[in-house]
Parts: C-alpha cells; sequence; structure tokens
C-alpha cells in the first residue's frame, strides 16, 4: 500500500492526481452541506407525496390549483353577492349617491372598462383621434348617468333598434358643395374657436348648411350627436387638412352596442365607472 501523500502547504491529503504541477487535494465535503443535501433528497420525496406531481396523483393533502382557483372565485362570489342583490334594485342615482354602491360599481367598473373598452378609450379613458375622451366634459350624446348607460347599453350607429344614430352628410364627396364653398366653411368653423380669422362667405353656407344640427353658434346639440365646434375639443383633429376631411367626406363613428355581450348589472357598473371619471354630469 502506498503511503498518502500530504500537501505542504495546506496538510491536505492529495488524491495522487496531478496535471501541469497541479495536484488534487481530496477535501472532505463539509457536514453541513452533506446534511443539506439529503434534507432536500427527504423534502423532495415528501413534496411528491404530498402535492399533485403527476398526471392523476393529487397527492395525500388533497390540495390543487384548480381547488384552490374554485375556492377563491366562490369567495369573490359571496363577496359581490353581498352586495349584488342591492345594486340590481337600485336605480343609476341611487347607486351614485350610496357610498358602499357607489365603490362596488367603480371597482367593478374598472376592470371591466379594461377588458371590453380601453382598446378604443385607452385603459385612463383619455380617448384618441377618432374615439372619444371620456375624462373631459365634452358629450356627444349626453353625460348623464341614464345618457350614459344608453349609450353603452345600445351603442352609436351600432345598428340596434334604440342606438343613437345621425348622419353627417358628404359635403364633398356628394358634390352638395363647391370646394371654394367648402374652404370657406372650414375657415369659419375653425374662425369659432380661433383659430383661424372670420370668413363671412363661410359664416353664410355654415348657417344654411351646418347649423341645424350643430347650432347657430356652432356648440353642438346631444340630440343628434354633433359636436361643439367652438371650444378646444377635437374629436378628429383641428387642423385645416382635417376639418376640411371632416367637411368633405363625413365623419360617422360607431360604438358597438353591449346589451348582447353584458348583462344590465356590468352595463350599470360601467356607467358609474365612466361617470365618474370627470366629465360625468
Amino acid at each position: 500500500m502506498s503511503e498518502k501523500e500530504i500537501d505542504k502547504v495546506t496538510g491536505t491529503e492529495t488524491t495522487g492526481h496531478e496535471w501541469d504541477g497541479i495536484r488534487e487535494l481530496n477535501t472532505p465535503t463539509p457536514r453541513w452541506w452533506l446534511l443539506t443535501w439529503l434534507a432536500t433528497i427527504i423534502f423532495s420525496v415528501w413534496y411528491y407525496a404530498a402535492y399533485p406531481t403527476f398526471p392523476g396523483m393529487d397527492g395525500y393533502l388533497g390540495w390543487t390549483s384548480h381547488k384552490q382557483l374554485k375556492s377563491e372565485q366562490a369567495e369573490i362570489t359571496a363577496r359581490k353577492a353581498k352586495y349584488l342583490n342591492k345594486f340590481k334594485s337600485a336605480s343609476l342615482e341611487e347607486i351614485n349617491s350610496d357610498r358602499e354602491l357607489l365603490h362596488f360599481a367603480k371597482a367593478g367598473g374598472a376592470a371591466f372598462f379594461k377588458d371590453n373598452c380601453a382598446t378604443c378609450h385607452g385603459s385612463g379613458g383619455a380617448g384618441n383621434v377618432g374615439y372619444p375622451n371620456l375624462n373631459d366634459d365634452d358629450w356627444l350624446w349626453g353625460g348623464t348617468l341614464n345618457d350614459i348607460y344608453t349609450t353603452i347599453k345600445y351603442g352609436i350607429r351600432s345598428g340596434h333598434d334604440e342606438a343613437r344614430d345621425s348622419q353627417m352628410p358628404a359635403f364633398g364627396r356628394d358634390e352638395l358643395l363647391e370646394k371654394q364653398e367648402i374652404t370657406d366653411v372650414v375657415q369659419h368653423v375653425l374662425s369659432l374657436s380661433g383659430k383661424a380669422k372670420a370668413n363671412t362667405s363661410g359664416a353664410v353656407i355654415f348657417a344654411e348648411n351646418c347649423a341645424a344640427c350643430h347650432g347657430e353658434d356652432g356648440k353642438g346639440g346631444q340630440d343628434f350627436g354633433a359636436p361643439n365646434l367652438a371650444d378646444e375639443i377635437w374629436l378628429y383633429g383641428s387642423d385645416v387638412q382635417a376639418v376640411t376631411n371632416s367637411v368633405t367626406n363625413a365623419r360617422a363613428g360607431m360604438m358597438p352596442t353591449w346589451e348582447a355581450r353584458l348583462d344590465d348589472d356590468t352595463i350599470k357598473q360601467l356607467t358609474v365607472y365612466v361617470h365618474s371619471l370627470g366629465g360625468g354630469k
């Protein structure tokens, strides 16, 4: 039997292997590491038996992610039921004046808004070109609770019998106005909000063709969904090209009806949430 070779620097026995003058030490594994390793093996065996780690085996603890989800959903349903029974029979005005129901409606409405409305109106309701900003106080079809409820439920130009509907003429495409007349009326429209100088010819054309819906002062009319042209809020843009395009080709934004997709409680929650964004009247 060969004698054990001891490293002179560390005083540790070597394995007898040497590479390029470097000797391998035969250092024993620390006991704490060995105990930890054994503990992990024992724990893995217990975990395998206790939890569902193999198809068809739930584990002796009986826990599964499906059971946990079902339990959590039941808890949520129970919490909602506390308010829904009262919520179902309450009017929009009653909900808006009841602190608990208002909090419930706003919380639920915020979630439903992100799932169903944020794609067009933005996650915060700030809108985009062609999609109304729900945070301001400029409402095409009215900003009361009942107005918002009707808009959400039936939509705008959605094809539903109760949908809000109106049609703006395409003054250029349908050759209702000459090109110069369109230029003049666009200048008049922009002058209403101080973006251009007054145009006498355009004012006459506006009175004859546009005032019936937008009003003589251009401040719009919610009965027709006609926007206010005298403020700083522009749905499709306020530059000459955007307004010219609107007059020439007309605008007819569409919002779907949600009656068949969402139940009435959800629509009421959305109504209260949208109303609370800051622009509700």
